[in-house]
């Protein structure tokens, strides 16, 4: 799947494969929110990242409207992504929206400043996959951080 913003001239790919095992997991844990870490890398010229992995959290707290991914055990699993793949980095993050479209929250919102600002996060644009689902469908909601506002991706044609 690829997916464009045109505003700012910015751009997703991702393996549709890869979409359905995020939705796999949000299954797993339906009716509650689920979600993890986006993997990937970028072009060279900074316009288009490639989404290629997730590591998902050990330890969450979640919710039919609620999702906060713990920390422990990501460490380990980063640093074992990073060393398989050198050009890897983290991406961002996606979490689930069940029978609810994917649409930003407040307190999604508020979690990708809280990223930028991290210091240990070295990505100034993260980009954040929201998926509305329930047990038969599911739509998607990329999103990403880019001068203070967030912007919507749209699936190419």
């Amino acid at each position: 799947m690829k997916l464009r913003n045109e505003e700012i001239g910015l751009a997703v790919n991702i393996e549709d494969d890869l979409i359905k095992h995020f939705y796999e997991y949000g299954l797993s844990h339906y009716p509650n929110e689920f979600g993890g870490l986006l993997l990937g890398y970028y072009s060279e010229d900074y316009r288009t990242v490639l989404i290629i992995d997730t590591i998902v959290p050990q330890k969450y707290t979640s919710s039919r409207y609620f999702f906060e991914r713990g920390i422990k055990g990501l460490t380990t699993k980063l640093k074992s992504s990073f060393k398989r793949t050198p050009s890897l980095i983290y991406i961002g993050e996606w979490h689930t929206h069940p029978d609810n479209p994917p649409i930003p929250s407040e307190t999604d919102l508020i979690a990708l400043r809280e990223i930028i600002q991290h210091s240990k996060v070295f990505i100034t644009n993260p980009i954040l996959l929201i998926i509305g689902m329930n047990n038969e469908s599911y739509d998607l909601g990329f999103y990403v951080q880019f001068k203070n506002k967030i912007f919507r991706y749209a699936e190419e044609k």
